[in-house]
Formats: C-alpha cells, sequence, structure tokens
C-alpha cells in the first residue's frame, strides 16, 4: 500500500515544489521509500511514496517505468492475481525485470490497453502516463478500497491518494462545497464524485478516466459494475448446498491469495462471523498466523474478546488483545488531520487503535469487511422487511402523515424516530435513508445560512439501486454507497496512518459477483434471520460453541464517554467556541440536552466535532 500523487499539463509545470511537498504529506501511506519524477517536457510529474509489500527491492521502487520506456505508473494497491497474469504475459512474450505486481500492471496495460482493469484482481488506484498517446489514464478498484482525489482546471490535472495532498498546494483553494456539506450532515460521508471542497473530485469505485494532454479533457466511465441477480439464466437455480460450497471455495481462494506477501501478515479478529470466517480460512494456508483484538474494560456490551478468543483458540493462533480507554479523546485532532474528507463514524477510534497495535507485529492485515453489505448482515435489513409487510396493510397517505408527525414533532435522537420517518416510504420502488444524522429539518435549524439545501435528499434518491425485491435494493444501494464512502474511508486512512495494509476478501470480486449474481434473498436476510448463507458456513468450519447469532458492530461505548465531563466538556468547548459560526449554538446546546436526556445524539455531535477540527486544522473558510 503507498501514497500517488501527479501533475499533468500540455505546457511546462513552472512551479515544481508542490509535487514533493505533497508527497510528504503522504508519508504515512509509503514510508519505505519516495519517488519523483518528471517528464522530459516538465508538463508530466509523478510522486509516490512506498509502503514494500511485493518485491522489496529497489527493483519495486516507484514512478516505475516499462522496458521501452514509454509508459510510467505510480500504483497505490495490491493486484492479488499478479503472478498469474505475469505467467500468462510471459506466454505472450513480455519480460519482466522485477517480482513486483506494479510491472505487471504495466505490462498488462501495455497489452490490453485500458482494457486491463477487467483482468486485474486486487485493490488500487494508480496513475499510468501513455507517452504514445499523450494520455494520463487512472483507475479505481471496484469496491472503492483504494482513494483517489483530483482537480482538473486551467487544462491541468492535479490528483492524490488523499485530500491533504492536493491542500499543500498553495494555490488551491479551501472552501466548502456547501452541497458537500448538505450530503455529509445527512448520511455522514460525502458520496460519490463530490467532495467536501469546491472544484475537487473523487474518482467513485469502479470507474475509470483519461485525461487527454492534448486538449485538456477527462473522460471518466464505469468499467464494472455488480451484476443484477438472474433468477434461473435458463437453468434451475442452485440449492443451498451448491451456493454453500462455492461459497467456502470463493472466499478460500480469496484468503490464499491475500495472504501473499514478502513482509509479515496478520488477522483483525474483531469476534464477529466474517472476520472468525477470515481466520478459519487463512489457518488453513499459514500456520502460524497472528490474531488482533481490541476491548473496552467495564462495557461489556461492546466487548467481544471472549468470542475472538475462542476462535483464536481453536484454529491455534498467536493472539493479541489492546483495551481502549475513554482518554483517547486525544486522538480526535489526529483522526481529524487524517480524514482530510471527514466522516461520521465514531469507530474509527478503534480501528486506529487495533492497526496501531497490528503495526508493531505485521505489516499486513486480513479483515471481514464487506460481508454484511454482501450477504445481507446489517440489522436494519431485516427491520425493513418487517417494515414493508406492516406497510401493506396501512395506506400510503396514511403513513406519509405518521413520518411526518415524527419528523416535525418528535426530537431528534428520539429512539424510533428514523423508523417513524422510514414509513413514509414506497417500498415498492424507494429506499428510506435509515442512518441519517440530520434530515431536512434538523438541518435547517443547526445551520446558520439562510436556507437548508436539499441536495442530500435528492442524491439520495438517484443513488437508490433499481429492483423490486427490497433487500437487493437495499444491499446494493449500500454497497455502492455506504461501503465505499464511510466503512473502506474508515479503514483506508486509520491503517494507513499506522502504515498498515488492510486487505478484505470477501470484496474479491468474484465474491462480490457471487453474492449478488446467485445468492437469492431468501438466503441473505429474512424477517427474523441476517447473513443465512454465510452463517451456514460458519456452522461448517468454525467451532460448535461459537455464537453465530449475535450481532455486534466493531463501535465503541460513545454515549457513555459522552456522559463523562472530560468528552462532553470537550465536545462543547470545540462546537460552543465563538468562532465556530457554521453551526448554530442554540441547537447544538439542545443536542448535548437531548443527549442527557438519554437520546441518541452522540454520534450526530460526533460528527459536528470531527468537522470542526478538521475545519480548523486545514483552516478551511468558516
Amino acid at each position: 500500500m503507498c501514497g500517488i500523487i501527479g501533475i499533468a499539463s500540455e505546457k511546462r509545470i513552472e512551479n515544481k515544489d508542490w509535487l514533493a511537498i505533497g508527497c510528504d504529506t503522504l508519508a504515512h501511506r509509503g514510508p519505505d521509500g519516495k519517488g519523483i519524477w518528471w517528464s522530459p517536457e516538465e508538463n508530466i510529474g509523478l510522486g509516490h511514496r512506498r509502503l514494500a509489500i511485493i518485491d522489496l527491492s529497489s527493483d519495486g521502487n516507484q514512478p516505475m517505468r516499462n522496458i521501452a520506456n514509454d509508459l510510467c505508473i505510480v500504483f497505490n494497491g495490491e493486484i492479488y492475481n499478479y503472478l498469474d497474469l505475469k505467467n500468462e504475459l510471459k506466454a505472450k512474450g513480455v519480460t519482466f525485470n522485477s517480482q513486483s505486481d506494479t510491472e505487471v500492471i504495466l505490462a498488462a496495460y501495455k497489452e490490453w490497453g485500458t482494457g486491463c482493469l477487467s483482468h486485474l484482481n486486487g485493490i488500487f488506484s494508480f496513475a499510468i502516463y501513455d507517452m504514445r498517446s499523450r494520455l494520463i489514464f487512472l483507475a479505481r478498484d471496484r469496491a472503492g478500497e483504494k482513494p483517489l482525489f483530483y482537480t482538473i482546471q486551467d487544462k491541468q490535472l492535479k490528483f492524490a491518494s488523499e485530500l491533504k495532498a492536493l491542500m499543500a498546494d498553495p494555490l488551491f483553494e479551501k472552501e466548502i462545497d456547501q452541497e458537500a456539506l448538505d450530503c455529509y450532515l445527512a448520511e455522514g460521508y460525502v458520496p460519490g464524485e463530490r467532495c467536501i471542497l469546491k472544484g475537487t473530485k473523487k474518482l467513485p469505485a469502479a470507474h475509470a478516466m483519461t485525461f487527454n494532454m492534448n486538449s485538456g479533457t477527462a473522460r471518466v466511465w464505469r468499467y464494472w459494475q455488480i451484476p443484477a441477480f438472474n433468477e434461473d439464466n435458463g437453468k434451475a437455480v442452485p440449492d443451498e448446498q451448491t451456493l454453500l460450497e462455492e461459497l467456502e471455495f470463493l472466499l478460500s481462494d480469496a484468503v490464499r491469495r491475500q495472504l501473499i506477501a514478502d513482509v509479515p501478515v496478520g488477522v483483525l479478529l474483531s469476534g464477529g462471523v466474517d472476520s472468525s470466517l477470515v481466520t478459519a480460512l487463512a489457518a488453513r494456508s499459514n500456520s502460524n498466523l497472528k490474531t488482533f483484538t481490541i476491548r473496552f474494560p467495564g462495557h461489556a456490551k461492546f466487548d467481544e474478546t471472549a468470542h475472538a478468543r475462542l476462535i483464536a483458540h481453536h484454529f491455534g493462533t498467536t493472539h493479541m488483545e489492546l483495551e481502549a480507554e475513554p482518554g483517547t479523546i486525544d486522538l480526535l485532532p489526529v483522526l481529524a488531520r487524517q480524514f482530510d474528507e471527514p466522516i461520521i463514524d465514531s469507530s474509527m477510534i478503534p480501528t486506529y487503535l487495533v492497526s496501531q497495535m497490528i503495526r508493531k507485529h505485521c505489516t499486513v492485515a486480513l479483515g471481514g469487511d464487506g460481508g454484511d453489505e454482501l450477504f445481507g448482515g446489517y440489522s436494519h435489513y431485516n427491520r425493513l422487511l418487517s417494515l414493508q409487510a406492516k406497510a401493506k396493510n396501512i395506506s400510503l397517505w396514511l403513513r406519509r402523515a405518521i413520518a411526518g408527525y415524527a419528523e416535525n414533532l418528535l426530537p431528534i435522537g428520539y429512539k424510533g424516530r428514523n423508523w417513524l420517518q422510514a414509513i413514509g416510504w414506497d417500498f415498492k420502488n424507494g429506499l428510506p435513508l435509515i442512518a441519517s444524522y440530520y434530515d431536512l429539518p434538523s438541518r435547517s435549524k443547526l445551520l446558520n445560512s439562510q436556507t437548508a439545501l436539499s441536495t442530500a435528499e435528492r442524491s439520495w434518491k438517484e443513488r437508490i439501486s433499481p429492483g423490486e425485491d427490497l433487500l437487493q435494493r437495499a444491499t446494493r444501494t449500500d454497497f455502492e454507497n455506504y461501503l465505499p464512502e464511510d466503512i473502506l474511508v474508515k479503514v483506508d486512512r486509520a491503517s494507513m496512518l499506522n502504515s498498515l495494509e488492510v486487505r478484505a476478501p470477501m470484496l474479491d470480486y468474484r465474491v462480490i459477483e457471487f453474492a449478488y449474481g446467485k445468492v437469492p434473498s431468501s438466503l441473505k436476510t429474512l424477517p427474523e434471520e441476517r447473513k443465512i448463507l454465510l452463517k451456514r458456513l460458519a456452522e461448517k468450519i468454525l467451532p460448535p460453541e461459537f455464537d453465530y447469532q449475535r450481532k455486534q458492530g466493531f463501535s465503541i461505548p460513545l454515549s457513555s464517554w459522552l456522559s463523562s465531563e472530560t468528552w462532553a466538556g470537550y465536545f462543547r468547548e470545540i462546537l460552543l467556541d465563538r468562532n465556530q459560526k457554521i453551526f448554530n449554538h442554540q441547537y447544538i446546546q439542545r443536542l448535548f440536552e437531548g443527549q442527557a436526556k438519554g437520546r441518541n445524539n452522540g454520534e450526530r455531535l460526533f460528527g459536528l466535532v470531527m468537522f470542526e477540527l478538521w475545519r480548523k486544522e486545514y483552516n478551511i473558510k468558516n
């Protein structure tokens, strides 16, 4: 895993200092080496910070040029099938100078052009300068595990793995995009190609882009998408046992491939079904496996260590545990700087802490991310199905009246408020935003601007996956939104701050296509059960005493911590500061009062604090 940065223009770049400065802001992503390359015309500059994983020699250094010296690449990620591709390309007469997967991408592009993306199985964001066609080719992996920000102004392209590298440019204007802020407050992240700062975009997951040096224009396209569920494909629908066998084979192969590295590899073992399955399958290939977990003393509800210990003992791993304490409030400014496009997710704290612990022993860790979206693991899935069943017996106008009552009369944070609002949706085509932090009325009160935008509501409706099956709609929408914009951002930024590479076998694209293309909803989630097929696999390969029915997310006791003056006082200090002028102080005070009364405002307040810490850190206009 690494950090990449670059600039491309038709004309010679006069000020080259930014590239090296921006590259240094990414040092945490790649502490093992730094490289800068400029084209002979000095109109293309590529920078790289290296975290050495495959081929630790200098042969793997970047920016890397091919043998013909007509291509140059900077690459962040890992290609899990690079050995297979290398053999395939060798059979075509291609020769290689290194043992790295980076060189394989260059050779694949030389052989197949932009079509090389369909051959890659891995996590990546990369940029290739093609000197023959004077194009910059950029791409991002299918699930969106690796980030890529960019700007195009005055026919000049700048891109980087993290937003802070672009902000290192003294000419970069750091102004908040109000529509992006609207989405952030509603959903907890900025979705799609939008960015929190004006003039900047993200290359979305499963998308590629070419930048034409002659015209200064870009073309962006989607190169892959999750398949439609095919009921029978002209054949009989596979039975449960057949699907279970295919799932075990695909996951086993994904884990085996992702264990390949020239550095120590461990597993982030939370104690849940997904990470326990990854551990079980990894133990088949690695007899000296290390596993890691985190616990919260005094908070049994959040403590998964007993379950993690059971798995570690059963599969004979070397297991290590870390304690998290409320004093971790000191991490908030550190994380605000690292999450340079903020997200509302307090589980970034334990993710950072466990990454910090793992990095002392390993450079690569496997995790269980993706299982909930692919196989129906979130609790809101079966609640949605139950709500849909109940809604059939109530007229839409009455349901909308109930939703309006909840929105206008119940205070924000009131238990069940979001679900009462959800009952007003048309479940045949729509999908309620259950995890809404601030709806339109609350944003109108929260923001000091004259009028609150409704960008978030319009954007959400546009991004709902089509289809008659509510569960398919919900899981696909989460895969394309919550997963890449929250979960994978959290894991990438928290782990890379510790120079740790985290891999997710569940997000092997073959597993993704299997889960969405072949597994029916009845084997994912029912009103009374979740993650059905995955739990069948758990029953088969995990110890019989494992409690695979429970579901505990990777989270912290935030509400409990906010009952202490240390946390509550710190939050008030940040949000009620007289220099904080974006959010209404009176409304914030009401949020604190509601939290003290037992309402669920902790994450909402966390999101405002992180946003304000971020704004101050980067001197963003108020």
